[in-house]
């Protein structure tokens, strides 16, 4: 089996990130695929990319403010 090594950005794992895990991904030259040692999760770049979109919805509003107004 090849060594495993980071990928040109870390990538997080999109399965584990969902349950709040914070996994980093490998990337396996010969498949030319992330991988997640965690959960046997793999895939293309591009599929990992857009998994990582959808859950981004999560923490959109992390960096926003919400107050609410008390009634007089």
């Amino acid at each position: 089996m090849a060594q495993a090594g980071k990928g040109r950005l870390n990538y997080r794992c999109p399965s584990c990130f969902l349950r709040d895990i914070d996994m980093d991904m490998f990337y396996d030259r010969d498949r030319d695929e992330y991988y997640c040692l965690r959960c046997q999760y793999r895939g293309k770049e591009a599929d990992v990319l857009a998994k990582n979109e959808l859950a981004r919805f999560r923490y959109g509003a992390m960096h926003r403010r919400f107050t609410f107004e008390e009634e007089d």
